[in-house]
C-alpha cells in the first residue's frame, strides 16, 4: 500500500488553487447567511437583559415564552392566510400571462417581435419603488386599496418580464417537428399549447411558481403602500409593525422575525431541486 501511495504522482496531491478559492467563496457566502439566521433564532431564546449583557452569546437560560408568545398572536395567524392568499393570487395571474406571451413571442414570427420581447425585458430594470407614485393613484381610482387584489395585480405586472425572460427559450427548444406533427393532427396553436407546450413546461413553470410565491411572500413596500387596516396586512408588513410596536422588546422582536421566516424557508428547501431543474431546462439556446 505504501509503494502504490509513493507511486502517484505529486501534482494529484497539489491542492488545486481554484477550487480552494471557490470553497472559500462558498463558506464566506454561507456565514453572511447563517450567522445572522442563527443570531435571530437563538436570540427569541434568550431575555432583553440577556442580550444586552452579552449580545452574541448562546441562551442561558432558554427562554420559551417568546415564541410560545408569538404562535398563540391570533393576528399572526391572520397575517399568514393573507400573505397566502397574495401569493397564489399573484402566481395565478403570472403563469398563464407569461406562458401565453412567451409562446407566441418564441413560436411565431411576426413583424416587432424582438421589440416586444426587448419591452419585456426592459421591464427587468424598473423595480416597484419607480412606480409607486402611479400605482397609488391608480389602485386609489380603481377601489383595490386595502385589497389582496390591489398587492396581486401590480405583482403580476412586475413578476412578468422575469417569467417571459425565462419561459422563452425553453419553448424555443421545443423542436417545430413536433408543432408539424401536431398541425397535421389536426392541433391548432391554442390546442398545441395546452395539450403540448404545457405538459413539456412543468419544471420551468414551477420554477416560475416557486419564484413568484417566494417574491411575494417577502414583499414589503407595496403591502406597505396598500395595505391600511391592521387584519389586512402581509406578514412581513405585520412584523414591520410589531418591531415598531415593540421597538424595546428587542428579543420578542426576533422571536416573531424568526418565526415569520419559517415557513419561506421550509417552502424555499422542498422546492429548490425544482428551481435549479426549471432554470437549467430553460437555459438554452434561444
Amino acid at each position: 500500500m505504501a509503494t502504490v501511495t509513493a507511486n502517484i504522482p505529486h501534482r494529484a496531491r497539489r491542492l488545486d488553487p481554484g477550487r480552494v478559492l471557490l470553497y472559500s467563496i462558498a463558506v464566506a457566502v454561507l456565514l453572511v447567511i447563517v450567522v445572522p439566521l442563527s443570531f435571530s433564532v437563538l436570540g427569541g431564546f434568550r431575555s432583553n437583559a440577556q442580550l444586552a449583557a452579552d449580545p452574541v452569546g448562546l441562551p442561558n437560560p432558554w427562554v420559551w415564552t417568546n415564541y410560545q408568545t408569538t404562535l398563540s398572536d391570533p393576528a399572526f395567524y391572520q397575517w399568514v392566510r393573507n400573505s397566502v392568499l397574495i401569493a397564489l393570487g399573484t402566481t395565478i395571474l403570472v403563469l398563464p400571462a407569461a406562458s401565453l406571451a412567451a409562446f407566441v413571442i418564441a413560436r411565431y414570427r411576426f413583424r416587432g417581435r424582438e421589440v416586444v420581447y426587448a419591452l419585456f425585458t426592459l421591464g427587468l430594470l424598473f423595480p416597484v419603488a419607480v412606480a409607486i407614485l402611479p400605482l397609488f393613484i391608480t389602485l386609489r381610482q380603481t377601489g383595490l386599496l386595502n385589497s389582496a387584489l390591489g398587492i396581486a395585480l401590480p405583482q403580476a405586472a412586475f413578476g412578468l418580464p422575469l417569467s417571459i425572460v425565462i419561459l422563452r427559450p425553453f419553448f424555443r427548444s421545443i423542436p417545430r417537428d413536433l408543432e408539424d406533427a401536431a398541425a397535421i393532427d389536426g392541433c391548432g396553436p391554442l390546442r398545441f399549447y395546452w395539450s403540448v407546450m404545457l405538459p413539456l413546461s412543468r419544471p420551468v413553470l414551477s420554477t416560475i411558481a416557486v419564484l413568484t410565491i417566494v417574491g411575494s411572500w417577502n414583499a414589503f413596500l407595496l403591502p406597505l403602500l396598500v395595505l391600511t387596516k391592521p387584519e389586512q396586512w402581509s406578514l412581513p408588513l405585520g412584523i414591520n409593525n410589531i418591531s415598531a410596536q415593540y421597538v424595546t422588546d428587542t428579543a420578542a422582536i426576533l422571536a416573531y422575525t424568526t418565526v415569520a421566516m419559517i415557513p419561506a424557508l421550509i417552502f424555499y428547501f422542498i422546492a429548490q431541486r425544482q428551481i435549479v431543474s426549471g432554470l437549467t431546462a430553460g437555459g438554452v439556446k434561444g
